[in-house]
């Protein structure tokens, strides 16, 4: 089984740290109300300028926490630590405080950049030794209170494979939601009931042609999070009756990635990582050769993206981070713990 060891994890960081304050090349979620709001990202966002995205940025960082914690004595560990310390300060949390107060700002990274935020506050609040957690929990609340707004909203759950999907979001909500919200944490768990607590016998037709991630075993996987340990059984035994099998064949079979500098095409490399992530953790709840071919699926998804975390900016700017979330997994870790 492939595991984060120190060497992995010190590629993760390399990777991340030349990526979070990179600020260019950037692709903003920006709406212009007129010529004065034409800014640069740094203006804009001042902690979350880097990596291509808002998003990228935010997970981004949350890759660099994650492995300070869990790897301490890394090199790169303090060079982390110094970032952190620069770039989380209370003006810079009050910069990003005040986009969100713009007009026609209620969409903003909805809902894949507020997921993130809360992953990375919750991870900012493992760091004992620094004051990140209360740096960071102005903006964690911020999102969260979005999110409990869309979820009162939201008629029907997104199942894209890209950053609309709601599933995905509510998995990685959910854990934060658990510590520092727990009327949240019900809320999830009572949509993600209502939304795909009555699903059977997934088709699965995927992959998309720029998903990066399976809207078919993320959902498994929220149902996994959100519900009473005796009843997902059940409720994945309908959903795929059979897994054992390995049907949907298509689910097990990891996507062939064309042209890794093409930015939407690449997305294919991290639905590799994703289901890997997702097909570890749902293993956990299988037996027998159920678990086994689970597993297996989950190597060979590994098998055939890790070889690409970087190279190209179009993959580099991001997939390191859903490639530490499949090895957490296969450690026993959720999506923000080890």
């Amino acid at each position: 089984m492939t595991d984060l060891d120190v060497s992995t994890a010190q590629r993760f960081a390399r990777i991340a740290l030349g990526h979070v304050r990179r600020e260019y090349p950037h692709k903003l979620d920006h709406v212009l109300m007129d010529d004065a709001d034409t800014l640069p990202p740094r203006v804009l966002h001042p902690i979350f300028f880097g990596s291509f995205d808002w998003h990228s940025c935010v997970h981004g960082w949350w890759a660099l926490l994650t492995i300070r914690r869990l790897f301490p004595d890394l090199p790169e560990a303090t060079q982390i630590a110094a970032l952190a310390d620069d770039s989380f300060p209370p003006d810079r949390v009050a910069g990003e405080l005040a986009y969100l107060a713009r007009d026609l700002s209620g969409g903003f990274e909805r809902p894949y950049g507020w997921a993130w935020l809360l992953a990375l506050h919750q991870e900012a609040s493992r760091a004992s030794d620094r004051g990140w957690r209360a740096a960071l929990e102005p903006l964690a609340r911020a999102f969260a209170d979005r999110l409990r707004e869309y979820l009162a909203i939201l008629t029907y759950p997104i199942r894209t494979g890209t950053h609309f999907n709601t599933a995905f979001a509510l998995i990685q909500s959910h854990e934060w939601a658990g510590e520092f919200d727990p009327p949240l944490a019900l809320a999830i768990e009572e949509r993600a009931s209502a939304w795909f607590g009555a699903d059977r016998d997934c088709q699965a037709w995927e992959p998309g042609g720029d998903d990066f991630l399976s809207p078919a075993l993320v959902e498994a996987l929220c149902m996994m999070r959100t519900s009473q340990p005796d009843d997902f059984p059940r409720w994945l035994a309908d959903f795929l009756p059979r897994l054992g099998a390995s049907v949907p064949e298509t689910l097990f079979q990891p996507a062939t990635v064309s042209d890794r500098s093409d930015g939407k095409i690449a997305h294919l490399d991290g639905l590799n990582l994703s289901r890997a992530w997702c097909w570890r953790h749902l293993a956990r709840a299988l037996d027998g050769q159920e678990r086994a071919r689970a597993l297996a699926a989950a190597e060979a998804h590994l098998d055939a993206a890790m070889p690409h975390l970087s190279g190209d900016y179009a993959g580099e700017h991001w997939l390191a981070t859903f490639a530490l979330l499949a090895l957490l997994a296969g450690q026993g870790g959720q999506a923000g713990a080890a």
